[in-house]
This record gives C-alpha cells, sequence and structure tokens, in this order.
C-alpha cells in the first residue's frame, strides 16, 4: 500500500472504487475481472470483499480524515502568518531572520501550542512559505585569493 509521494489521495474516489467492486461482485463478477475493470490488484479486490463480508457495507466507506487532527485551528494558522510577517525582531530576535526554533517559540508563545522544531517547517510550508537558507559566506573570504589559488592548483568552481 502506499501513495505517489506529493500526491493527495483523493478519499471520494477511493470509497466509490471499493463501492464499485462491491456492487460487480454482487453482480457476478469474480475478484479477477472487477480487479481488472477497476485497475486496482485482483488481491486489493479480494481484500475488499473480506472486509465486506466480516463488517458489512460499512466497512467499505471512507473512515474520515487521516493522520492527526492539527494542533493550531484555521483562526490560529492566519494569526500566525500575521505574526511572522511582523518579523521576528519583534520578539527581540536581532536579526529578521525566521528559523524553524524561533517559530516553535512564536507558536508556544502565541498559541500555548508545542512543536518540535524540526518539524515546524511543515507549518510553514503548509502557510504557502517556502524554506530558505541564507548564503553562508565568511565576511573574511577573500575572492582574488580564491582564484588564484584556483589557478595555481586546478580546481574548479
Amino acid at each position: 500500500m502506499g501513495n505517489v509521494r506529493g500526491v493527495k489521495r483523493d478519499f471520494d474516489a477511493l470509497e466509490k472504487r471499493r463501492l464499485e467492486a462491491a456492487g460487480l461482485l454482487d453482480q457476478g463478477c469474480n475478484c479477477s475481472q472487477a480487479a481488472r475493470q477497476l485497475k486496482v490488484a485482483p488481491q486489493t479486490v479480494s481484500r475488499w470483499s473480506r472486509q465486506r463480508r466480516a463488517l458489512g457495507i460499512a466497512a467499505l466507506r471512507k473512515a474520515g480524515r487521516a493522520g492527526r487532527r492539527p494542533l493550531l485551528t484555521e483562526t490560529d494558522r492566519k494569526r500566525l502568518e500575521q505574526l511572522l510577517r511582523q518579523g521576528p525582531e519583534r520578539l527581540g530576535y536581532e536579526t529578521p531572520l525566521w528559523t524553524c526554533p524561533r517559530v516553535a517559540h512564536l507558536i508556544e508563545s502565541e498559541f500555548g501550542v508545542r512543536y518540535h522544531e524540526g518539524h515546524v517547517w511543515k507549518v510553514l510550508v503548509s502557510l504557502g512559505w517556502s524554506p530558505q537558507r541564507p548564503v553562508g559566506k565568511a565576511r573574511e573570504r577573500n575572492e582574488e585569493e580564491i582564484r588564484t589559488w584556483r589557478r595555481k592548483s586546478g580546481a574548479s568552481a
């Protein structure tokens, strides 16, 4: 079982397919015929058939949303975006750069919800923010000496 990475599952379509399989089996099709028609594996149709026999047609219905419920409500998320736009300096940080630990601190202080720093990026991406990393070049960097070294050593850029 699985899903192509990044592709959202259509739970309505999945339920419809399971119910279609039940209908085909009721009409006298075997699992292989139903599977060919629905473009699924015969084992899948067989599993659906077993579930239906054991638990009834309700076993083929969608179960609802998958995964944990979000800790932030939609209102909280809108407020979070407003706070992010105000910048991290508002919280007393010296630089205008939002990092995951800073965003986690903001969420905890404003909404009382704890997010692990390593998962905050998921919240940011869901808000339409893109993770970006600052270009890390040393201030002491001497471009001319680097070019000279590359020429002498034969190193490429």
